[in-house]
């Protein structure tokens, strides 16, 4: 049985955000994006039957801790109730692993890899899982970075550039390279556009 998703679409000092939810928690974060209509295509690309809904209160309070965010204001979304979906195990606990990275806290994603007692070589795996992680911001997935200073990718709306000042909000310098190239045909579950 499907779990119905309803969303919000609202605005930041980015841009247009959007998030879902269902009964069990926050289920999709769409970081800010140039438009409202960028926003919420982004979200229903992923949940097709998601009703635009006014959030009840608690999912209110995470529209306002993210708006309060991209102000530049220090929050903390360790507590919010989270449905990320079906995952592989690997996933879940790179998940587990990334939520629990504080404001200002950057890692490697070979880093996260070594700490899951996995080799280096799964360091690509904690990248794919960043790179579909459903509710961003939430599971910080911008502060898991390359090795060597280098930005790594970000599927979210700017690519590297978003990652680069998502992390500068946060007292962490780090420069952006190039915007990673878009996400293969058929991948649907890319967030694209967010300008500063």
């Amino acid at each position: 049985m499907t779990k119905r998703v309803h969303y919000h679409l609202f605005e930041t000092a980015a841009g247009f955000a959007a998030i879902g939810w269902n009964d069990k928690g926050i289920s999709s974060v769409r970081l800010p994006a140039a438009s409202a209509h960028e926003a919420e295509r982004s979200l229903v690309r992923r949940f097709s039957m998601a009703l635009p809904t006014e959030p009840p209160p608690a999912v209110r309070s995470v529209v306002d801790a993210v708006v309060r965010y991209f102000a530049g204001e220090r929050v903390d979304f360790a507590a919010v109730p989270v449905d990320m979906g079906e995952q592989s195990l690997f996933f879940e606990q790179v998940y587990a692993f990334v939520r629990n990275l504080g404001w200002g806290e950057a890692t490697t994603y070979g880093a996260v890899a070594k700490a899951l007692g996995a080799g280096p070589e799964f360091a690509r795996d904690v990248g794919q899982a960043m790179a579909n992680n459903p509710v961003p911001l939430i599971v910080p997935c911008h502060r898991v970075t390359g090795a060597g200073g280098k930005i790594g990718g970000f599927s979210a709306p700017g690519g590297s550039t978003s990652k680069a000042h998502m992390l500068a909000l946060e007292g962490v310098s780090i420069e952006a390279g190039p915007t990673p190239r878009k996400a293969a045909p058929g991948k649907t579950d890319t967030q694209a556009g967010f300008d500063f």
